[in-house]
């Protein structure tokens, strides 16, 4: 998972950019990089690390220019991230093209073979954006023999990228000397909200962003998410163009999206992210009614942040009180997206300690919002013991992640999830709680989906198996689980 971010404004944008990123820091602590245009000159700075600590005085000063466009990454292989494979990537024909993406392709071995032997491209990373770069400037290419470079050219190349590239895209890309492009994969995985705020008397600044609270934030009106297939071009002055690029667009956003990888306080295409969480604890209350004794629960705990909403839900509708047993040491990034089974695992303690005083005799019931690949919940179920629970009862906000995501999030293995291949007995076992509760993807899907009608269905193959973009077979995941894919 990534944030990503594009800005153009009537001043100088790179203090904007670092603004937006620092609200993105949740979807990525890998790597980070932000790029500006100055007329038709790119400025790029990327780093390893946070974005506090990846830029200094002097990368601010360097990044000169009203456009720009930024990045948080985490590397989706399963393992850290080198300098090379962060963004955003650059090409200097045609124009000079700088792109970031959100997202995950899934045919990049006949992408990769199709820019070596018939587009006659060099690819210098494994990165699937820099493939997605290198395909869009193709395309961008093909559009400008003898023409200047309009709306008109730039909506085809984008009508041509959809026909090459599958999998799940949110892209943000500059065009020297021209203008800002955005547009979202046919399905609309992967999200991207448009902003705009008023420039003075005179025209107005455009945002780009993967969440709504960085618009909030930066005083931005919330236009609308971009739909699926959809492109938007921002000229260098500040006009608008839109258009629809895919033939059978669906919107079909990812369900992690609510359930973990954003942040309460957005919304993405017209759903609260917090209301979501909200209804996710509604419903785990009549699962956790259902299977697990009453008797047995004194106190409902979360796993915090992303779990809170969800477990005072429950608490509420079990007439249980709720607690915060564990404290949270906010320098620590999210276990879940950081690289190697060995970070997470030791990163569990050095993230969170529980208090005794909450589970001395306490029989617990402990609501996290997912369980991946069980390694932070086997470590907390065992700091409840140790902080002295009497019984240990675990339930996820999420069904079982029973099949790995092909769509940008760090679950390319089968093997790494606790849940595929064993039944829920199997998996509390191995888990070490005492009773173990999933929510049914039934009851995840009506809880994210209530109250609006835009959004009928959901991106959930990792919970069921069943993939919608790209032809994701059984070959294919066996490649994936072979190979380390950023």
């Amino acid at each position: 998972m990534c944030g990503i971010v594009g800005i153009v404004s009537a001043d100088p944008v790179n203090q904007q950019i670092y603004d937006s990123l620092l609200l993105l820091q949740h979807r990525g602590q890998d790597s980070t990089g932000i790029a500006t245009a100055n007329g038709s000159v790119f400025n790029l700075v990327k780093a390893r690390g946070q974005v506090r600590e990846a830029y200094r005085t002097r990368d601010m000063r360097s990044l000169t220019g009203n456009l720009g466009l930024g990045h948080v990454r985490y590397a989706t292989s399963g393992q850290a991230a080198s300098e090379e494979e962060a963004q955003p990537f650059y090409v200097n024909a045609p124009y000079g093209i700088i792109l970031v993406h959100n997202g995950n392709l899934t045919n990049t071995r006949e992408l990769t073979n199709d820019l070596f032997r018939i587009d006659r491209r060099h690819l210098n990373t494994h990165s699937d954006t820099e493939l997605l770069l290198n395909v869009l400037a193709t395309e961008l290419q093909s559009q400008v023999s003898g023409l200047d470079l309009g709306p008109d050219e730039v909506f085809t190349a984008v009508e041509n990228v959809h026909k090459r590239i599958e999998g799940s895209y949110a892209v943000i890309a500059l065009i020297a000397g021209h203008g800002l492009l955005a547009f979202r994969d046919p399905h609309g995985i992967r999200p991207l909200v448009l902003g705009k705020k008023q420039r003075g008397m005179i025209g107005e600044d455009y945002i780009v962003a993967s969440e709504s609270l960085v618009l909030e934030s930066g005083g931005y009106e919330i236009v609308r998410d971009l739909m699926p297939g959809e492109a938007v071009y921002i000229s260098a002055g500040g006009e608008m163009y839109s258009r629809q690029c895919a033939a059978n667009p669906r919107l079909i956003p990812c369900a992690f999206e609510y359930v973990y990888l954003a942040r309460p306080d957005s919304t993405l295409d017209g759903i609260s992210v917090y209301d979501a969480r909200l209804r996710l604890g509604n419903y785990l209350a009549d699962t956790v009614a259902s299977y697990a004794p009453l008797g047995d629960i004194d106190v409902v705990m979360p796993i915090p942040d992303s779990a809170r909403p969800s477990a005072m839900q429950v608490a509420q509708k079990l007439g249980v009180d709720y607690r915060e047993g564990f404290f949270k040491n906010r320098y620590v990034g999210r276990t879940f997206i950081m690289p190697g089974q060995a970070v997470r695992k030791k990163s569990v303690r050095q993230k969170l300690n529980a208090m005794g005083v909450e589970f001395a005799g306490k029989n617990v019931l402990i609501v996290d919002d997912s369980i991946v690949r069980g390694t932070t919940s086997k470590e907390i179920i065992e700091m409840a013991r140790a902080a002295g629970a009497n019984k240990v009862t675990f339930a996820s906000a999420a069904p079982p992640v029973r099949y790995p995501h092909v769509y940008g999030i760090n679950m390319p293995s089968r093997y790494e999830l606790i849940a595929h291949g064993r039944k829920i007995p199997e998996i509390n076992r191995e888990m070490g709680s005492d009773h173990l509760i999933y929510q049914e993807v039934e009851d995840m899907t009506k809880a994210i989906l209530e109250g609006q009608t835009r959004v009928k269905q959901l991106e959930t193959s990792c919970f069921t198996g069943e993939y919608l973009a790209g032809n994701i077979t059984e070959e294919y995941l066996g490649w994936v689980e072979t190979h380390q894919q950023s």
